[in-house]
């Protein structure tokens, strides 16, 4: 037993990522992935396609701001330019997809442990579910406030030119793996009813292998196509890693 519980706490996050797409074909739980997979489809889908469209024009609006002494590096700037706004804006419409979906994400979380633990979950529909919106919202509302004062900071980081310009985006995808990582592991510890400041000192304790799995999905997240099936893959990943590594520690019912 103490082999096999060790075995699953060495899983690294791109194991749970990929256990992600297994899990969300799983026959038990493919009627709660629709609602978190059509939600993300439109709002995310629609999104993409309408920033894809403005890159043209947004990219050389940015280079414009770049320093004259600093026109040589554009072969560097350039590229970091588009990375720096499809992080952004990946981030930015994953947090309003997930804020929208939060309820059958926790649903699918909630019936994916079920699955997998063989407890029975609490028998609730949809009406339970509805009368839980305010609760999760406000949960939701929670990391958002914690997710931008931190931004802020970031994005101020952007105006720098030179140093700033280049450093951005690389601290903004580590950032935005870890805000991925809370994002979708929040879920099944919001089911468990575990506060947000004790669910992130638990990711935080392994937060490398957190940031892996939010790394993945940061990065799928900006390719079209594969982004529109991305988020119900990220519960179901994070739920089995939640089973694996903190249920035990942390479970109420």
């Amino acid at each position: 037993m103490t082999h096999s519980t060790n075995s699953r706490q060495n899983r690294s996050g791109f194991y749970y990522f990929a256990q992600g797409w297994h899990l969300v074909t799983r026959p038990g739980i493919k009627r709660f992935v629709l609602l978190p997979l059509l939600a993300n489809i439109i709002l995310l889908g629609g999104a993409f396609w309408w920033l894809y469209s403005k890159l043209g024009d947004w990219i050389p609006q940015l280079m414009s701001y770049v320093p004259h002494w600093l026109q040589w590096l554009d072969y560097l700037i350039w590229p970091l330019a588009v990375l720096s706004v499809l992080l952004v804006f990946t981030y930015f419409f994953s947090t309003v997809a997930n804020i929208i979906a939060a309820p059958f994400n926790g649903w699918l979380a909630e019936k994916l442990e079920s699955e997998l633990t063989g407890i029975p979950s609490p028998d609730m529909g949809m009406a339970d579910l509805i009368k839980d919106v305010p609760r999760i919202l406000k949960r939701e509302m929670v990391k958002l406030i914690y997710f931008v004062p931190r931004a802020i900071i970031l994005l101020l980081l952007f105006l720098i030119p030179g140093f700033g310009q280049t450093a951005a985006p690389i601290l903004w995808f580590i950032f935005g793996a870890w805000m991925m990582a809370i994002q979708y592991c929040d879920y099944p510890f919001d089911n468990h009813r575990v506060s947000f400041p004790s669910m992130k000192q638990a990711l935080s304790k392994d937060r490398l292998n957190n940031i892996q799995f939010g790394g993945v999905v940061s990065l799928l997240t900006m390719i079209p196509i594969v982004n529109l099936l991305i988020m119900p893959v990220a519960v179901c990943g994070a739920t089995a890693m939640w089973v694996d590594r903190y249920r035990e520690q942390h479970k109420r019912f």
